[in-house]
Formats: C-alpha cells, structure tokens, sequence
C-alpha cells in the first residue's frame, strides 16, 4: 500500500468519523454530546491551559510507568511459558482466566494494598495490560515453525543468530499485536484508576466534567486521548513495518 493510498483512506475514515459525530449530535442534543465545531473550539482553549497540562503531565507519568511494568513483565512471562512448554500448558489456563476478570473488581484490594497514591494507580494500569502481553508473546513463540528451527542447527547457526535472524522475524507481529493491546489497557486501566481514586490526571477531568455536567470538556478530553492512542498505535505499526516489512 502506498504512502498516498494510506493518506487516502485515513482522510476518507476521518471524515466518516466526523459524518457520524455530526449525526449523533443532531439526534441527541447538544447537552448530552457537542458536536464537532463546538468541540474543537473547547479544544484550542483548553489544551494551552495550565490546568490540562498539570493534570495531561500526571496521567502521562502514570502511563508511562505502569506501560514499562506491563511491558517488562508480559513478556517475561510470554517468553518464559513459551520456552518451557509445561509452564505455559499449566499457566495459560489461569492468564486466560485472569484475563477475562473485570479488572475493576479488584480495584479495592489495589487500594487497601497502596493506598491513594501513585503506585496504586501505576498497579492497577499495569494489571491490565499484562496479560495480553504475555499470552501473545506466548503465543508467537509456540507457534514458530520447527522447520526453523531444524533450519538453524543445519546452518550451525549459534544461540544468538538463531534469535536475531530466526526466532526474532517470526515471532515479532504477534509480539508487536500485543504490545498495541498492552497499550490500549493500560491506558485504559491508569484512566479508570484515576477516575475512582484521584485529584488529578486526565481521569479525574473526565469524571469531574461528567459530574457538573460539562459535556464539552468531557467530549474534548475524549478526543485528545482518541488522537494519542491513535498516533501511539501508528507509530507501533510502523516499527513493525520496519523490523518486519512485508511484500
């Protein structure tokens, strides 16, 4: 797919978007969903405040660290029960099922363990995307082809070269699929975190706005972490593309 072609289709959904944003607000009213126009004015006069960059900065410092926690420990997890095959036919069932477990529910025990502090909030990011990390990683590394590796002890390849050039390349979109889902949760969970037990942060702005019913804040915060995510996503596939090009 080319450059201009990408450009394209991205123009084409963006407008869609906006299309669809335009007709939800007609049907439902200006008091419960602004539409585009109003938004992106909100928009230009709330980012420059220093009121949204103190509570932007905090969420960022949150994500990040529970980003670097849910990296860091799903795939240690993810490459240690895809090597050792009965590590992972005994833990596999149990992440699944850790997975599937509203992470909300155990939000309380992450505050009576940390307390309302910024570990709490860091933990409780962290524990949503773990999982998805670390059973994709899994995943990827069970599902190379023992061809590969049949390839590698001909070429006498040594340990190094045969993750390099072998286990790394065939393992690797699965392993970047799940880092984006990582992403996603994590950002997810540090938000929910903040809108349960925070006064400041992104979260927080979003719960207070839907309490004093301030739908343009609501809706721009919204649209301000839409775009981050996007972009964080993008720049996740692109990585991708680069350490695995396909024709």
């Amino acid at each position: 797919m080319t450059a201009t072609k990408r450009a394209t289709d991205t123009l084409i959904m963006l407008i869609a978007l906006l299309l669809a944003w335009q007709a939800l607000h007609q049907v439902v009213g200006a008091t419960a969903f602004p539409g585009p126009v109003p938004t992106l004015a909100y928009l230009a006069k709330l980012v420059p405040s220093e009121r949204f960059a103190e509570n932007a900065w905090a969420t960022l410092v949150c994500f990040f660290y529970a980003l670097m926690l849910s990296y860091g420990i799903g795939l240690a997890i993810g490459v240690w029960m895809g090597i050792h095959r009965m590590s992972g036919a005994v833990g596999e069932p149990i992440l699944i099922s850790l997975y599937t477990l509203p992470k909300v529910t155990l939000y309380p025990v992450v505050l009576l363990i940390f307390g309302l502090s910024l570990s709490g909030r860091v933990t409780f990011g962290a524990m949503h995307g773990v999982l998805p990390v670390a059973l994709l990683t899994m995943t990827a590394i069970r599902n190379i082809p023992p061809v590969y590796l049949k390839s590698a002890r001909t070429l006498q390849l040594s340990r190094w070269q045969t993750i390099l050039t072998l286990l790394f390349p065939a393992t690797l979109p699965e392993v970047i699929a799940g880092l984006r889902i990582g992403f996603s949760l994590t950002l997810l969970g540090v938000l929910l975190a903040e809108m349960f037990a925070a006064k400041h942060g992104l979260g927080f702005l979003i719960i207070n706005a839907m309490q004093l019913m301030q739908a343009e804040e609501m809706v721009t915060i919204a649209v301000v972490l839409f775009g981050f995510a996007a972009f964080a996503n993008a720049m996740l596939l692109w990585i991708e593309h680069q350490l695995h090009p396909r024709v």
